[in-house]
């Protein structure tokens, strides 16, 4: 239930977001500022370089706006939807996977010292009170050792399956997202395309400003598409490389597992 709460609450702030930016795309852009009057003879005085960045912040963001409007506010903000769901399910695959993380060394030590003092309950009170998928796999492994090791061993290689899947959920739904956005961006340039021609067909000649006017709107909904689809897909490379980790981490220390039960069994017969 807290993972949903998580998530649903990353999704909330990044589509506020989203829709912030969309109205005030499309509102009408402020009236330019008086020009004021500047006396020649007065000393010229140095401009701060915090002062220099912050304008270079504010015309960035106004040419962002602009280009925001001139593609279609509407076209560029349903685009602009698959980055929002988009960033919020890799934000919650990788807040879960590096919760998932857990000191392999440090468990196997503790398991086999509970063993080798306490017995099977006191590792398995060992695997219950550690988070993270390995010690998840250990615990199911650990309380099938009455059922001799080849169960044990079994239900390692068969519970490390399900832990795979819980660490791939939503992956699809990433990869969904990765390839709607460049499909709305080419569906943007085709709709801004026959605009175009619908204009030049209404003017009855072929006007470079007219061609060049659709041709600039319909090329930007493509560009925001590519960008949203190279930015969703870093980061899924990413979440694959996390998951590679704690798959090799998982099937690693699940054969020390395995060797530390085998040595516990012989001791006990």
């Amino acid at each position: 239930m807290k993972k949903l709460f998580a998530t649903f609450t990353v999704i909330a702030m990044l589509a506020f977001g989203g829709v912030a930016v969309a109205q005030e795309a499309e509102a009408a852009p402020a009236a330019e500022p008086a020009v004021e009057q500047v006396d020649e003879n007065a000393p010229v005085e140095e401009v701060a370089a915090p002062a220099e960045e912050a304008t270079g912040m504010v015309a960035l963001h106004k040419t962002l706006k602009t280009k925001f409007i001139e593609g279609g506010a509407g076209f560029m903000a349903l685009t602009l939807v698959t980055l929002v769901f988009g960033l919020a399910l890799c934000i919650e695959r990788i807040i879960y996977l590096s919760l998932s993380k857990t000191n392999t060394k440090v468990l196997l030590a503790k398991i086999e010292e509970a063993l080798n003092s306490k017995g099977i309950d006191a590792a398995l009170e060992v695997c219950r009170e550690t988070r993270g998928p390995v010690a998840s796999i250990f615990y199911q492994g650990l309380s099938r050792y009455n059922e001799g090791i080849d169960v044990v061993e079994k239900t390692v290689a068969s519970y490390g399956g399900v832990q795979l899947g819980l660490l791939e959920k939503n992956l699809s739904w990433i990869t969904l997202f990765i390839a709607i956005a460049p499909s709305l961006g080419f569906l943007g340039t085709i709709i801004g395309m026959i605009e175009a021609f619908d204009k030049i067909q209404q003017v009855g000649d072929i006007s470079a400003t007219v061609v060049a006017g659709g041709i600039k709107v319909a090329l930007l909904t493509t560009l925001l598409g590519l960008i949203i689809a190279v930015i969703l897909q870093l980061f899924y490379n990413y979440i694959l490389s996390l998951i590679e980790g704690l798959v090799n981490e998982m099937e690693d220390s699940s054969i020390s597992l395995l060797d530390i039960v085998v040595a516990y069994d012989k001791k006990q017969k």
